[in-house]
């Protein structure tokens, strides 16, 4: 009986609340909800506006400084495809860094030397070492003078 008496006033008051939400109005109905959802419409509205209001070319700029930026502003200078091939994509396309640490500013001396390491296995890193595995000690090298170039060729572009 007590259960019966329980599950009737709960039942009433779901009823209740839920007259009361109806009579309140939700964003279907124009209530309080509805002018919320006016508001932010009328503000993107004016947002749009405003970006109509640029050029093409404001916009066509914007695109291409963010893919710049995106892509490590790879105008800065010149590299190799070989360089951009092999190690690019861990080093920046300007070897600052991006995954793996900067080379940037290293003689060609050290950075050919510490890559001979890595494939002789005296450096570990399973990374590097599966990187250089199979490139050849010329190529190394090559990379390695491509490499030690960058600090000049920026200072140049600048």
């Amino acid at each position: 009986m007590k259960k019966n008496i329980i599950i009737a006033t709960i039942t009433v008051l779901v009823f209740g609340l839920m007259a009361y939400t109806a009579s309140q109005g939700r964003a279907f109905q124009g209530g309080e909800a509805s002018r919320v959802i006016e508001d932010v419409t009328s503000k993107k509205n004016t947002t749009v506006q405003n970006i109509d209001t640029k050029s093409e070319q404001d916009i066509e700029a914007e695109k291409l400084k963010a893919l710049k930026d995106k892509a490590g502003n790879i105008a800065a200078f010149k590299v190799s495809d070989n360089y951009k091939r092999r190690c690019a994509s861990c080093h920046g396309i300007d070897g600052k860094g991006a995954v793996g640490l900067p080379i940037f500013g290293q003689s060609a001396e050290d950075i050919y030397t510490k890559v001979l390491e890595y494939k002789s296995k005296k450096r570990t890193n399973p990374i590097m070492r599966s990187a250089v595995a199979h490139i050849s000690e010329e190529t190394i090298k090559e990379l390695a003078q491509e490499i030690s170039k960058f600090k000049e060729a920026e200072a140049a572009a600048n």
